[in-house]
């Protein structure tokens, strides 16, 4: 499998992180160094989420998050022994390895986005279809006019137990806004 990000992407996105974020592991910034100048391997490196479904795999952390430190998984093994991932990386260059990189990402890095890729090994039911997605929308757009109207009416109620028209009629002018623009 060739990747379809551009050798530069991936550059770039190392040369950022290394940048911007301390590891947990300093082995780690080796191994990232390493790839740095190896364009072949760099080729067949693939940055995705949840890569310990993928069967050749590194897991690395900054100090800033709370993943796990280092993790090498290899078919059923996983060590947090970063030679042997380095090792690996030497002696099978051409092979495809899944890299998972947990960094503080809000708002998401745009060079983080050049480079990131569909997990093809994410189990299925783990995947949120588009369906899915409109369904949960919808469902949370839903919760919030009904917790808008009931605040609303609540205010309402205040307003007349006061005796405060104004603040009666705004809230009523709002409440049926509120109402036209959810059809």
């Amino acid at each position: 499998m060739t990747s379809s990000i551009p050798i530069i992407d991936k550059k770039t996105f190392v040369r950022w992180f290394l940048k911007n974020y301390q590891l947990k592991r300093r082995e780690g910034v080796w191994i990232l160094n390493y790839l740095l100048s190896n364009d072949a391997l760099l080729e067949n490196i693939h940055f995705v989420e949840e890569a310990h479904y993928c069967p050749r795999a590194i897991v690395m952390s900054s100090v800033e998050s709370n993943g796990i430190p280092f993790r090498f998984y290899k078919g059923n093994i996983m060590t947090s022994d970063a030679e042997k991932s380095f090792h690996d990386l030497r002696l099978n260059p051409k092979e495809a390895m899944y890299m998972q990189l947990n960094f503080p990402n809000i708002p998401p890095s745009p060079y983080y986005l050049a480079v990131l890729e569909d997990n093809p090994f994410m189990p299925k039911y783990l995947h949120i279809s588009e369906k899915d997605r409109v369904i949960a929308e919808q469902l949370l757009k839903n919760s919030m006019l009904v917790f808008q109207e009931e605040k609303i009416l609540k205010e309402i109620d205040e307003a007349l137990d006061s005796g405060d028209k104004e603040r009666f009629f705004e809230l009523s002018n709002l409440l049926q806004a509120l109402k036209q623009s959810s059809k």
